[in-house]
């Protein structure tokens, strides 16, 4: 999974308001390439090794015959101060990546796997999220 973006405009970003959390994502709440997906029922924010946890924990259930779609990307730069540092100074040294995720959106797409097991490999990354999220089918 690629970590980080190749090039910005800018090296450090600013913080999002809460209020744009709070917004219902239109454009990526149902399923577009699996059958089944993993969608979030709160707003957030997930950094790198979280994605990746509950990338891990699909593909564990999954084995090597599904199709595992992520729907995010981590294109946001984190900034840190030091400990025991003084007040100003500019802004900080980059920590690590994030991606903001707002209500509805869709995480995680299965295909290619039976219906049981792709709901089960979902239901495990579900525990991986530091909010709530549930199981949601493509139907035809």
């Amino acid at each position: 999974m690629k970590q980080n973006p190749s090039r910005l405009k800018f090296r450090k970003n600013h913080k999002a308001s809460f209020s744009f959390f709070q917004l219902l994502d239109k454009k990526s709440f149902y399923p577009k390439y699996g059958s089944f997906a993993l969608q979030s029922l709160a707003a957030g924010k997930l950094n790198l090794k979280q994605i990746e946890a509950g990338r891990k924990s699909i593909r564990r259930n999954v084995k090597k015959s599904g199709i595992v779609f992520i729907r995010l990307f981590t294109g946001k730069s984190v900034t840190a101060k030091p400990l025991a540092t003084r007040m100003g100074k500019g802004k900080g040294n980059h920590s690590f990546w994030m991606t903001t995720v707002r209500k509805g959106q869709i995480l995680y797409e299965i295909s290619g796997v039976r219906a049981l097991t792709s709901i089960k490999a979902l239901q495990r990354a579900r525990n991986k999220m530091p909010f709530r999220t549930k199981v949601v089918r493509l139907f035809f």
